[in-house]
């Protein structure tokens, strides 16, 4: 073997200095990919999506998304718990958190994981805020409907939603008779 050949052989086994040897299209997504990242955290499939809307071919897209992911920018776990948490603290349900997964690009797994993290304590904690200012002391019928209907447009099964609207109900008529 020549030396030319081993100096090809060591370039070419080396990831570490992979960057170096950048087709310009790949240092551009790569630049751009990072320029993207650096305003605030966005999923693989975002990045990706958002690659490609910007003229970058899908071939070159799918690898800076795969180096970003080498280099520990990007992290569709983390991610999917961090809108996972963040929803459920703002009262929303499972249908709601998975379908704001889905737009996303997350892929199934990483939702399942972030799911089945979520605190169902934490979940009624922060449905029994919004129904606070849903019914305000209200026990009228119609607003309990009303309450029940809209935890139920929060991504709340029915039978969920009642649960959580009658265990409200007796917890405010408990701390009412105290």
């Amino acid at each position: 073997m020549t030396g030319i050949e081993d100096i090809d052989k060591v370039i070419k086994e080396s990831k570490e200095n992979a960057a170096l040897f950048d087709t310009p299209e790949q240092s551009r997504a790569k630049t751009r990919a990072m320029r993207i990242l650096g305003s605030r955290q966005l999923s693989s499939g975002d990045i990706e999506r958002r690659l490609t809307d910007k003229g970058e071919s899908a071939e070159i897209a799918r690898e800076t998304v795969a180096w970003l992911e080498d280099i520990g920018a990007l992290d569709d776990k983390e991610y999917a718990a961090a809108i996972a948490r963040h929803y459920q603290s703002k009262g929303y349900g499972l249908a709601h958190i998975k379908n704001e997964l889905y737009k996303r690009g997350i892929r199934r797994e990483e939702w399942d994981e972030a799911i089945s993290a979520l605190d169902e304590a934490d979940a009624d904690e922060a449905a029994f805020r919004f129904l606070d200012k849903k019914l305000v002391g209200s026990h009228d019928k119609n607003d309990v409907r009303r309450a029940t209907d809209a935890l139920c447009r929060r991504g709340f099964r029915y039978e969920d939603a009642h649960s959580i609207v009658s265990r409200y109900l007796e917890s405010i008529e408990n701390t009412e008779e105290t």
